[in-house]
């Protein structure tokens, strides 16, 4: 098979974790809205690429025709890639095309099926969880989280990791580090602060 381009991957991804974790293949708007693509043709174009390459097969009639056609990219058996965002713009999905600066691969046994994104963290406000400055954290998507889950927040248009500790109508983001204070932020206000997702894995470099 020919191989693909960085961005065709990252939607051949996209497309096979949404067959494994839902059961059914993604719409053109789900695309379009996880990469922040600027239209639908441009979600098509990349879909073009993938089928006239013979990793796809699309049937037009349906909303959700999009069905693998059982091969893989060069290298990828196994392995997963996974997009690293950056400073996320207010309002746009974590996945917009225009917060993602590169990509890691990882096993896929190392990630959970959903979909994910990566973040390099900055600081050592989480070494008392064993997240260092420079390490990438591994998130599954989701606004929501569970008392003491390690989550991505978004506040404001910065990305941060720390400890979820919701307070009646307050969320406490609670560092792991005692020279570090905690981050108080009112739930109420989403353009202020949103959930992106979960932190389930670590990647450090050496």
């Amino acid at each position: 098979m020919r191989p693909l381009t960085e961005r065709q991957r990252q939607v051949y991804e996209f497309i096979a974790d949404s067959i494994s974790c839902n059961g059914f293949p993604p719409t053109l708007r789900e695309i379009g809205e996880a990469f922040g693509f600027s239209s639908t043709n441009a979600v098509l174009a990349v879909l073009d690429s993938l089928e006239r390459k013979g990793y796809i097969r699309r049937h037009p009639s349906m909303a959700r025709g999009i069905e693998l056609t059982g091969g893989l990219p060069p290298g990828a058996e196994g392995v997963r890639i996974i997009p690293v965002i950056g400073k996320v713009r207010a309002g746009e999905p974590v996945l917009a095309q225009e917060n993602i600066e590169g990509t890691l691969a990882v096993s896929r046994a190392f990630v959970p099926p959903g979909e994910a994104f990566a973040l390099r963290v900055e600081g050592n406000s989480m070494a008392g969880a064993g997240i260092l400055d420079g390490d990438y954290v591994i998130a599954i998507c989701q606004p929501t989280a569970k008392k003491g889950d390690i989550i991505v927040a978004i506040l404001g248009e910065e990305a941060t990791v720390k400890r979820y500790v919701p307070e009646d109508d307050k969320v406490i983001l609670m560092p792991e580090n005692p020279g570090y204070a905690p981050i108080v932020v009112d739930a109420s206000f989403p353009e202020e602060f949103r959930i992106a997702g979960k932190v389930v894995a670590l990647v450090r470099r050496f």
